[in-house]
């Protein structure tokens, strides 16, 4: 009987017990107790893309939630594996920066800004792309015309701009920055040439994370009540 070979990249979790834990002994019986991540990073599902790579990251630093076009339904539309992600993340692990990454050559946001009949076979990618339907509206009436590599490289931009909006529906995240707990940042990594640019909130443009640079973020921590009783109490 003849025997399907195993994919040479499944064969690899073989050595991992002999190999990357063995060399990480200590991180992992420390882990083995608990998590306590230092960020939540929402990026895409692309295969290019590597976010404890990008970061740098070891074990137990980052919380990690993938899909295709790194987008945050917003709270009120849908309950899913992003809200319920999300919610565990701030609610219980106590994280504080939230991170949304999009990246170049981006094939969610080629299908965001292409026909929406060419989804057909997709229905379901179709559906999800929907959550991207302001950065699209943004980008075909406030840019001026672009080139079809142009006008990817400002929707997946726009978009992650636009998921850093719905983000902020969340009750979890909501309440975190008012508290002036939680910072939000909006990244966008480049394929070509391994740059990271960052979402300034003060201008609201993003540019490159460069040594030395101070570090743009799309909404630092900080109090934001709205409503003056709390400070009238506190003065009493």
């Amino acid at each position: 009987m003849e025997y399907r070979t195993v994919n040479e990249l499944l064969g690899r979790v073989v050595s991992f017990g002999k190999t990357v834990y063995t060399g990480q002994q200590e991180l992992y019986s420390t882990l083995a107790k608990g998590q306590s991540p230092k960020a939540l990073m929402i990026s895409c599902a692309d295969s290019r893309i590597v976010p404890e790579q990008i970061m740098q990251a070891q074990p137990g630093d980052l919380f990690v939630c993938r899909n295709a076009g790194n987008i945050v339904p917003p709270y009120a539309l849908q309950t899913g594996g992003v809200s319920a992600t999300v919610e565990y993340a701030v609610a219980v692990l106590g994280v504080q920066d939230i991170i949304v990454c999009g990246h170049s050559d981006c094939g969610a946001m080629k299908g965001l800004a292409g026909d929406p009949a060419a989804l057909a076979s997709v229905p379901t990618v179709a559906n999800w792309l929907k959550h991207g339907a302001a950065a699209r509206q943004i980008v075909d009436q406030t840019y001026p015309e672009l080139t079809e590599p142009e006008r990817i490289r400002a929707l997946s931009l726009e978009n992650v701009v636009a998921q850093l909006a719905h983000l902020r529906t969340h009750p979890s995240v909501a309440a975190g920055i008012a508290q002036g707990k939680i910072s939000l940042h909006g990244w966008f990594v480049d394929i070509h040439d391994g740059s990271v640019l960052a979402l300034d909130g003060m201008t609201g443009r993003f540019r490159p994370l460069n040594e030395g640079d101070e570090f743009p973020v799309a909404l630092p921590a900080g109090p934001r009540q709205a409503s003056d009783v709390a400070f009238a109490m506190a003065a009493e």
